[in-house]
């Protein structure tokens, strides 16, 4: 299993920043690049505890689709999806908020495991950590400029 464990300060209330990291339509602006979009489940606005959403998205070249389900939830310092279904043999990825002087300090723990035994151990030390790591930054950098924006323009969290 690898985990990719990040932590952004984010100058915002916390509730604002837990909607922000739970809403589906922030999550597709800041996928562009993969065209990731939500095409069962919940499609648009605040997912909630036991909802799913299924990702259709172009990953090293190849279209995949990955189902997740919020499986807890505790608002605004924590929320967990799982893989229900999708190319991992594992995926969990658990976002956590902390108010600390007035921030919000997001972390995400991201654990996954890829199928295929040691090939897939070793893909995932070669590329694939590194890859997920940079796909979390961009959804992280989106969200701490929108939360931190004065105007909150461009997104709608309700």
């Amino acid at each position: 299993m690898s985990t990719i464990y990040l932590n952004t300060i984010i100058k915002a209330d916390i509730h604002y920043v837990f909607d922000l990291a739970r809403n589906i339509d922030l999550h597709q602006q800041s996928t562009a690049k993969t065209n990731e979009k939500a095409i069962a489940g919940r499609t648009s606005g605040l997912i909630e505890k036991n909802e799913t959403v299924t990702w259709r998205a172009k990953h090293l070249g190849v279209y995949q689709n990955l189902t997740t389900k919020i499986v807890s939830m505790e608002a605004p310092n924590q929320f967990t999806d799982e893989m229900q279904k999708g190319a991992f043999k594992s995926l969990k990825h658990q976002h956590i908020f902390k108010s600390v002087n007035g921030k919000t300090l997001m972390t995400d723990v991201f654990e996954f495991e890829s199928p295929l035994g040691i090939i897939g151990k070793l893909f995932n030390a070669l590329f694939l950590t590194d890859y997920l790591r940079k796909f979390l930054l961009q959804r992280n950098e989106l969200i701490k400029a929108i939360a931190e924006s004065s105007t909150h323009e461009g997104i709608a969290i309700f």
